[in-house]
């Protein structure tokens, strides 16, 4: 099916803004992908494409400014690795699920409205414990279409596990795996039928590299910590909203 290019930029502020936090946008490509009236069976692999491009360049910006914490990321993401390739293999209702999340996000969405700076004091917490979440998370990062970011930042933000720049580092290298998973567990699920994408693709996966570039570098390096937790909030929101559509 044909992408019309009007949705080029709305794609772009998208990967500006999430890329900002350490996200790669999938939520907000799954609602724009929506209303462009693209069949669903398109939808789930066409944002995990954009997510992996969006991450991909995230993860490095956030790493080469020296905020990623090893001790918290690779627990999180080996746990999470598996847990995505069997969400995105599964095909199970998870409205009750999707609405439960939403309104979790929309919660650490208002206290990161009202809460904009770091915590004082972080602790890092047991590796059993970051085990059980990457795994969950990863599970319900390949049920949602996502790559996870929008469960792990707040979880991490809100335990006090990381300052607001680490967590993004994190979270886009998480996002990273999971989108990768997710995509392999989706492709395997549907391979005799594997949907097409649209012939835009390139232009579309061009377009959030550059914004998502611009929004990982001012993220990583330039916006202040308040900044980003507001832009943290906001993309909290459109998720949740996407969650209860």
């Amino acid at each position: 099916m044909q992408v019309s290019l009007w949705l080029l930029p709305p794609l772009a502020l998208v990967a500006l803004l999430y890329a900002s936090v350490g996200h790669a946008g999938a939520t907000g490509y799954i609602a724009l992908l929506t209303l462009a009236g693209l069949p669903a069976a398109q939808i789930k692999p066409l944002a995990l494409v954009l997510n992996l491009a969006v991450a991909a360049q995230g993860s490095w910006q956030f790493w080469r400014a020296g905020h990623l914490r090893w001790r918290l990321f690779w627990p999180v993401l080996l746990a999470g690795l598996p847990g995505a390739f069997a969400g995105g293999w599964l095909d199970l209702p998870t409205a009750w699920l999707q609405r439960l999340v939403a309104l979790v996000l929309l919660a650490s969405a208002l206290r990161f409205l009202w809460h904009h700076r770091d915590p004082d004091q972080l602790h890092t917490p047991p590796l059993a414990w970051l085990v059980v979440c990457g795994a969950a998370l990863g599970l319900l990062a390949g049920l949602t279409g996502t790559g996870g970011g929008v469960f792990l930042t707040p979880l991490l933000l809100l335990s006090g596990w990381a300052s607001t720049r680490q967590a993004a580092a994190v979270s886009s290298l998480f996002i990273l795996g999971n989108s990768l998973s997710g995509l392999a567990g989706l492709l395997l699920a549907r391979q005799a039928a594997a949907p097409a994408l649209p012939p835009q693709l390139g232009w579309m996966v061009l377009t959030v590299v550059l914004a998502g570039a611009v929004g990982s570098r001012l993220g990583s390096r330039h916006w202040p910590v308040a900044w980003i937790r507001r832009c943290l909030a906001l993309v909290l929101l459109v998720a949740a909203l996407k969650l209860l559509a």
